[in-house]
């Protein structure tokens, strides 16, 4: 479901602010803006869903799934033996996985 109130309250507070039909334009244009998320406002709660594979309407158990697929596949003990270039970029790659997995539990917890 897409936004809609930004664009409400940015029309509004425009003409207010402005005393102008072209406030309320300004307004309309910077509440777009916000609903779009062009600012990046939200990106942070979906990276994390995006780093394990799952979107936002997964379950616990399809979350909890995505994570040990992953954390498996870029384990740094998984790679020993290989270069250290790799087993840095795996270790790199197995820290964003769990804290983007944390991130996950924990808003899943608050609700």
């Amino acid at each position: 479901m897409t936004r809609w109130y930004g664009k409400l309250l940015g029309f509004i507070a425009g003409w207010l602010l402005l005393r102008h039909p072209g406030g309320g334009l300004i307004g309309l244009l910077i509440g777009h803006a916000f609903d779009a998320d062009w600012f990046g406002l939200g990106r942070s709660r979906d990276q994390s869903y995006r780093v394990l594979g799952v979107t936002r309407e997964a379950s616990d158990a399809e979350v909890d799934q995505a994570y040990r697929r992953l954390i498996a596949q870029y384990h740094p003990d998984r790679l020993s033996g290989a270069a250290p270039e790799l087993r840095e970029q795996a270790e790199a790659r197995a820290r964003e996985i769990n804290g983007a997995y944390q991130q996950v539990k924990a808003e899943r917890g608050r609700k």
